[in-house]
């Protein structure tokens, strides 16, 4: 299981951590800062789900007026973790 922490950038959130098996299936998502609810019911939808499918689905989500959103810095995480 390979342990992944990422800083985001632009949004709440101050760091994104999570775990990715040999399968590449997500495990483990917790975000720190940020809207606490949302983002611990991310991490209960994407748990032991395809990693490469959530980055799709997550890219390119914005929150208000930001060109991001903790979403979004997840599926960036997601795909450095992946390369």
């Amino acid at each position: 299981m390979k342990h992944v922490t990422f800083k985001p950038k632009g949004v709440c959130s101050m760091q994104i951590d999570f775990d990715l098996d040999d399968e590449k299936k997500l495990h483990n998502v917790a975000f720190v800062g940020g809207c606490n609810g949302n983002l611990k019911a991310i991490g209960r939808l994407v748990e032991g789900k395809e990693a490469e499918e959530i980055a799709c689905i997550l890219a390119g989500n914005t929150c208000g007026f930001r060109q991001t959103s903790c979403a979004d810095q997840f599926s960036q995480a997601i795909t450095e973790a992946l390369q």
